[in-house]
């Protein structure tokens, strides 16, 4: 087995791991910390298909922006912990089947299409940042400083609204 595989082991149970815990968490603040635990974990699987450019991305935008504007929701209502509730039979059961039919079928896909014995370290990968960053920063510089704009307001907004007292 190559380190390649060990580490997509890894990040593939690491995801998994976080995904049921964000899922299972009463607490919010818990919950959004173990979605960028999971986060973090799809961008190693990223670098993992030499797509450094997703991965920064996935850490910057997701983990680092979307957390925060989420955290800030959170403390904005401020949610307290919820009430554990009753969990029926009926709805654990129907939970289970369906987890249980989606894994089956993930399954049968891995069995019957058996990836392709070569790497990607041979081929050559498109769209590189080069090309990205010059196209982005010539042509579509005007959509892109609306949209640093927008962000700047839409910060601005959350600080204000997240104030107890406005006087």
């Amino acid at each position: 087995m190559s380190p390649q595989d060990i580490a997509f082991y890894v990040f593939s149970a690491l995801t998994l791991l976080c995904g049921i815990v964000v899922i299972t968490k009463r607490d919010p603040v818990s919950s959004a910390m173990f979605l960028v635990l999971c986060i973090a974990s799809l961008a190693g699987l990223f670098v993992l298909l030499h797509a450094f450019f997703l991965a920064a991305v996935q850490v910057l935008v997701y983990a680092g922006a979307v957390m925060v504007l989420f955290l800030f929701v959170i403390m904005l209502l401020d949610l307290k912990v919820e009430v554990k509730r009753r969990i029926r039979a009926a709805r654990a059961v129907l939970g289970l089947i369906s987890v249980a039919a989606v894994a089956a079928i993930v399954i049968q896909l891995i069995w019957r299409d058996k990836p392709a014995g070569g790497t990607l370290a041979g081929t050559d990968l498109v769209g590189g940042t080069g090309a990205l960053g010059t196209l982005l920063f010539t042509k579509f510089v005007l959509p892109f400083e609306i949209l640093s704009i927008l962000l700047l307001v839409a910060m601005i907004g959350v600080i204000l609204l997240s104030k107890r007292d406005l006087k």
